[in-house]
């Protein structure tokens, strides 16, 4: 159970989540400047707001993550995606965390 404006638990990552990887793949490697070969979602938290972030960790390859922010509008607005956040240099021992907005 989510509680406004809080982040849910840690899940681990399933097809849905993988499926929000696809599609901001792109908007994420040109904020990165660099190209992933791998990007694969890992885990993930939510936060209900007017819509939901998803915080997700991403491994991009070898020891390499980065957790991303994701925004998903509500059913109402057509459930379209919006990059809202970008953190690399992530390792995988590293916890999924709330971060603002940086992108």
């Amino acid at each position: 159970m989510h509680r406004c404006g809080g982040t849910g638990e840690t899940r681990d990552a399933d097809e849905e989540v993988q499926k929000i990887c696809d599609e901001i793949k792109s908007h994420v490697e040109d904020k990165a400047g660099r190209t992933f070969d791998v990007f694969i979602a890992k885990s993930y938290k939510t936060q209900v707001v007017a819509g939901r972030n998803f915080f997700i960790k991403v491994h991009v390859g070898g020891d390499d993550f980065i957790h991303l922010r994701v925004y998903r509008t509500l059913p109402c607005y057509g459930e379209k995606l919006e990059l809202n956040g970008l953190l690399t240099s992530k390792a995988h021992h590293d916890p999924i965390e709330y971060f603002e907005q940086n992108v």
